[in-house]
């Protein structure tokens, strides 16, 4: 709900405020972030007690207006700021204004409230009813320059969320420029409180690890020059109170919903106000703007729950399975996928693959991918991008008979495509050299063996479309895996006049090209992947309503990219394999229940050579399947909350029904410690009253796992490492410690003490055996009475 009242805007949503107010001089002060205010009596008197008080003027401040002593923008908390009238903070936007400065004063001109969401024209953007959502618009103006900003703020009243943007434009009446330098969507001024800033960082196999750090004075940054939002660091970030945890205390979060460079700052001033910004980098940015033209930036997500962590990450993920993934996929579960990526490498054929797709059918697979290799002289990296022609000595029949045969096993059919780039041996380059970005004169430099293919050019984004579609069209195709495996260099467009528009112009062709391939195609499932998370962000999930976390698939690894994915992003969009140990990007070794029971809080896929399984392996991973398939609802759009652990070796995740009828909870070791203490294992969002069952997942242990103590219980001596006890091992398992608990509500959320751990001291049916890597899942649901 959006209010006016005199010159103040009250925005509500179901849980939060967000109050500013328009000052005598037609700036905007932010007064309020927080949760509900209600105040519908006296809103003035409500506003006035919150608002940054200026009782006296401050030292070194440079006054707004002759007449207000008092009245600097530098001691204001502000929702916008220019340059050059006193406020020394970091600015939103810079300008060189059609006067020859870069001195901007936008100040108010007019508003309107409109109920629903005003679609941007040019970038993707979420999106909502009437009934779902309100937006303002406010018109500011720098008068001696025509210039115009106008501010939209979109409320999801559900969701408890706040988009904002902004458009900037050349209003004058003469035949004047002005050149933007720096365009962020965003900036908020909110009073300290001793926060911490989150960010989601890391680099290839290393995505969305956690990092926290103290906002202290000067400037923080988050930020991409890579071309996309990148695997360094995510554009999410949150802000937390000082003590704030999982499910307690204030937390805001920010996302942007842009696939290219972005910028997100908190900076910390010396009157203890605290700036937060974000919106496109400024990195090698420049855009003119002539008379009558306008610029769009990307819109902002913005949140704020006093629940914690997990208050803003449950916004988070409901608005992005209500207001961002749309079509035939918003709300639908995922499908089990088998990809042969790790399985061969580029080294396959049709027999390969058809033995492989057997054997997943078998254990409960529902849909096959093909990666990459199936294409041009695809043999390794080397080659072969921008041919999307089948290599017939792979598939001698053709992609059309391939995807019959799956089909007639009961299997869907899914291809790897890597549209966005292109190798120089290639009859695409042959032919068409300058579709490649590479600066004329200098000597281009590769990543992984290739270039880019410059979707500034409209004759670029046809070859693409009409590539894809082709394929797509002929052999049925219902799952497209589309990666983008390097960074950007050397950008430049034979295009383009202004080099400076490059990477934005990139991201509009992108976003063009996602949308005339599939948009006529709604049944396709998308998942976009960019060597693993280096694209993991909004503005991808309008097209793709899941993407790939990341080449690695270490269970453990996982652990710590699935995490911090889980602060901003649902499961539901989180792909996520089941893999051969030792893995291939760690070598460690993990048990198959602990690489299942990570994966199953995602898409659920599996990637090895199935043919090595052992039987025992065989039917674990097929009741693994089947206990997904049943849940799956739930793994996927489920309330998806992370408990804090008491224990540095443990990690807690659950997702729930959230009319409290079931709980999958998973408990994950990273290390063994010797003679482990109590396991205590806390189970939310449950009717406090109500009478729950809670059950472990059955899952195998493995005789290998005690080593040479099997030869101290058997009757004879036997090699641990011989033919027999390796014969057993693959015919024959124990099952691992089966718990079984009946207790209310409110005795699961205050914690339960599990059976104690392998202590080397015996062995019997109630411990569990964990050791370093070990795992389990358990399930609550509701007794009917």
């Amino acid at each position: 709900m959006i209010r006016q009242i005199d010159n103040l805007f009250w925005l509500n949503t179901t849980h939060t405020s967000y109050i500013f107010e328009k000052t005598k001089f037609g700036h905007f002060e932010h007064i309020y972030y927080g949760p509900l205010l209600s105040d519908e009596k006296f809103p003035g008197k409500t506003a006035e007690a919150l608002k940054h008080k200026r009782s006296i003027p401050i030292g070194s401040s440079v006054a707004y207006d002759a007449s207000d002593d008092l009245y600097s923008l530098d001691a204001l908390s502000l929702e916008w700021s220019g340059i050059g009238q006193g406020d020394y903070r970091f600015s939103p936007i810079e300008i060189k204004m059609p006067d020859d400065t870069f001195v901007c004063d936008f100040v108010y001109k007019s508003h309107v409230v409109c109920d629903g969401h005003i679609k941007p024209q040019t970038l993707p953007s979420a999106y909502g009813s009437v009934a779902d959502c309100m937006t303002l618009e406010i018109t500011l103006e720098d008068r001696s320059n025509q210039m115009t900003i106008m501010l939209y703020y979109t409320v999801y009243d559900q969701t408890d969320v706040i988009t904002r943007r902004v458009v900037i434009a050349n209003q004058s009446d003469e035949d004047s420029k002005a050149v933007l330098r720096r365009a962020l969507s965003m900036m908020v001024d909110l009073p300290n409180r001793n926060f911490q800033m989150t960010t989601f960082d890391g680099g290839w196999i290393k995505e969305t690890h956690r990092n926290d750090r103290l906002v202290t004075p000067g400037m923080h940054v988050n930020a991409s020059t890579t071309g996309n939002s990148s695997n360094r660091h995510n554009p999410g970030f949150l802000l937390s109170e000082q003590g704030a945890t999982q499910s307690n205390g204030w937390v805001y979060g920010f996302n942007l919903i842009y696939s290219g460079n972005h910028f997100g700052s908190v900076e910390l001033s010396n009157n203890d106000l605290v700036r937060v910004s974000l919106g496109i980098n400024s990195h090698c940015f420049e855009w003119t703007l002539g008379r009558g033209e306008s610029f769009e930036t990307p819109e902002v997500v913005m949140t704020f729950s006093d629940k914690g962590f997990n208050g803003v990450s449950h916004h988070m993920h409901d608005f992005i399975n209500r207001h961002i993934v749309r079509g035939d996929w918003k709300g639908k579960v995922r499908p089990v996928l088998c990809n042969n990526w790790e399985a061969h490498f580029f080294d396959f054929d049709e027999g390969k693959l058809l033995a492989l797709a057997k054997q997943a059918k078998k254990l409960g697979v529902e849909l096959f991918v093909l990666d990459d290799g199936w294409f041009g002289k695809r043999d390794d990296d080397h080659a072969g991008l921008g041919d999307y022609t089948v290599n017939k000595k792979k598939l001698p029949r053709g992609l059309k008979s391939f995807s019959e045969k799956l089909k007639n096993m009961g299997l869907s059919f899914g291809l790897w495509f890597e549209p966005e780039m292109v190798n120089r041996d290639s009859n695409l380059y042959r032919a068409h050299p300058e579709y490649a970005v590479t600066v004329p004169g200098k000597k281009p430099t590769l990543g992984r063996h290739q270039l880019v293919l410059d979707l500034c050019m409209p004759e670029v984004q046809d070859y693409i479309v009409d590539s894809v579609s082709k394929i797509l069209d002929e052999a049925d195709v219902s799952y497209v895996k589309w990666d983008m495996n390097r960074h950007m260099s050397d950008v430049f467009s034979s295009s383009l006049v202004n080099q400076g528009e490059f990477y934005h112009r990139y991201m509009l062709g992108l976003y063009a090209v996602l949308d005339r391939i599939f948009s006529p195609r709604p049944h396709i499932l998308l998942e976009s992947c960019s060597s693993g998370g280096n694209r993991f962000d909004m503005g991808m999930l309008c097209y793709s309503p899941q993407i790939w976390a990341s080449d690695n698939t270490d269970p453990i690894e996982r652990l710590k990219i699935q995490g911090g994915l889980s602060y901003l992003y649902p499961p539901s969009t989180i792909g996520a394999h089941v893999s051969s140990s030792p893995h291939q990007q760690t070598l460690r070794e993990t048990p198959l229940s602990t690489r299942f029971n990570v994966a199953a809080f995602g898409c659920l896929g599996y990637e090895m050579d199935l043919k090595y399984l052992s039987k025992v392996e065989q039917a674990e991973m097929k009741a693994q399947i089947d206990f997904y398939k049943a849940h799956r609802q739930t793994l996927q759009f489920g309330r998806f909350s992370r408990i804090t652990s008491t224990k540095p070796n443990k990690v807690f995740w659950q997702a729930s029904e959230r009319n409290g009828s079931k709980v999958i909870s998973g408990f994950f070791q990273t290390m063994a410690s010797a003679s482990e203490g109590f396991d205590r294992l806390i189970i939310l969002g449950l009717d406090p009253d109500a009478q729950y069952a809670v059950e472990t997942k059955p899952q195998s242990l493995y005789v290998e796992r005690f080593g040479e103590l099997v030869k101290h219980i058997l009757p004879v001596s036997l090699n641990p490492n011989g033919a027999i006890l390796r014969f057993a091992n693959r015919v024959y398992c124990l099952k691992d410690g089966v718990e079984v608990y009946e207790s209310q509500g409110r005795a699961l959320e205050s914690g339960i003490l599990l059976a104690n751990q392998f202590m080397g001291t015996g062995h019997n049916a109630q411990i569990r055996v964990l050791g370093d890597f070990g795992s389990s899942l358990y399930l609550t649901q509701k007794v009917e009475k």
